[in-house]
């Protein structure tokens, strides 16, 4: 009876040993270490493996805000930022929130013009000071760029 008691007490060492890993990664949203889908948009590493559209065309976008700053459209003026509840729910890979589908303005021709054709059934916008690629069919933010 003895022997089998420190089978079971090993085997339940063993257990928690190997599986203490397994259950110190989370539920995998992301709190914590900044490289999961979480809240955290301004980390350059947040989500690795997400779609990058805007990041390679960087210095078309700024070149082109730095030319229109003095008129700027709706969208990206200082009086249409975001508060920062709202501006935290606005995530890539994340659905776009209620309060935010309605803040939604067409992206300058200008601007479109320098990038490249969005992927299909996406469109971009401008919302509280960012540019975003919305998958309109699924309403999921599929990248931001945040001026």
């Amino acid at each position: 009876m003895k022997h089998s008691k420190w089978i079971v007490a090993g085997v339940l060492v063993g257990a928690l040993v190997c599986g203490g890993p397994a259950f110190a990664q989370g539920n995998g949203n992301g709190h914590g270490n900044g490289h999961g889908n979480g809240h955290n948009k301004h980390d350059g590493d947040d989500d690795r493996d997400a779609y990058r559209y805007y990041n390679p065309h960087e210095k078309e976008i700024r070149g082109w805000y730095s030319q229109s700053e003095s008129h700027l459209p709706p969208g990206l003026a200082k009086k249409d930022r975001l508060p920062p509840g709202l501006e935290k729910q606005l995530v890539r890979n994340g659905t776009l929130p209620p309060g935010l589908q309605k803040k939604l303005y067409p992206c300058p021709s200008e601007l479109v013009h320098r990038l490249p054709p969005p992927p299909p059934e996406c469109h971009q916008f401008l919302v509280g000071g960012h540019i975003v690629l919305l998958n309109q069919k699924t309403n999921v933010v599929v990248d931001i760029f945040a001026f």
